[in-house]
């Protein structure tokens, strides 16, 4: 089954390119475009597609205006912002507001097929280019909230050692290949995880990572 994108661009070279790596993915089609955050909610509800693909950077109604308009609409659309910024607070904000993963603008073919698969398949999915960025990012509110509880968790050393390769931002796939585990597997530790923290977003994991110790920047 086709899985089907909306393209959010205001640059229309942009949005031509990225339509051309579309093309070289099996399983994916671009079958709408904007060229402004304004139009993403009539667009959205219009064709309805699988995943939005986003700019944080347009002339008049910002990505990040349009996610959040988006997600307040539809809670289960899934977002993937696709922009050359790698401020860390920009970051944490798209993935506060509801963003699913962040590709940067000169990211490789195979790395968007990645981060799509992933979004695909329910997951979440950093750019390893921006990983470092968001952790430091969590680093420093974490400081800033230095005196807010640390939450108590009990999670195995498997679960652990999962966790900290998702806020990473690797996919389910890459960990089960790297961990010599099944999908399916890992995929149940996913879930786990999720559940005993009640956390479900990569943003929260980073910053419960950060503050519990699991992850650091020397990690």
């Amino acid at each position: 089954m086709t899985c089907n994108l909306l393209l959010v661009d205001d640059h229309a070279l942009i949005r031509a390119g990225v339509r051309a790596l579309v093309l070289d993915i099996p399983g994916y089609a671009v079958i709408g475009e904007a060229n402004d955050g304004a139009q993403v909610l009539e667009k959205f509800d219009a064709l309805q597609p699988d995943i939005v693909l986003l700019d944080l950077s347009m002339k008049h109604t910002s990505g990040l205006d349009a996610l959040q308009q988006l997600k307040r609409a539809y809670p289960k659309s899934k977002v993937l912002i696709l922009s050359m910024h790698t401020d860390p607070e920009l970051i944490m904000c798209a993935l506060e507001a509801g963003a699913h993963g962040y590709l940067l603008k000169d990211t490789t073919a195979n790395e968007l097929e990645h981060a799509l698969l992933a979004l695909r398949n329910n997951e979440r999915y950093l750019s390893p280019a921006i990983a470092h960025t968001v952790i430091n990012q969590a680093l420093i509110r974490n400081h800033a909230q230095a005196s807010t509880p640390a939450h108590r968790h009990n999670l195995t050393a498997r679960q652990l050692e999962i966790l900290r390769l998702i806020v990473r931002g690797k996919s389910t796939r890459e960990i089960a290949n790297g961990l010599g585990l099944s999908i399916k597997t890992v995929e149940a530790h996913r879930s786990q995880i999720m559940k005993r923290l009640q956390i479900f977003d990569v943003a929260g994991l980073v910053l419960f990572a950060v503050r519990e110790q699991i992850i650091s920047l020397d990690d």
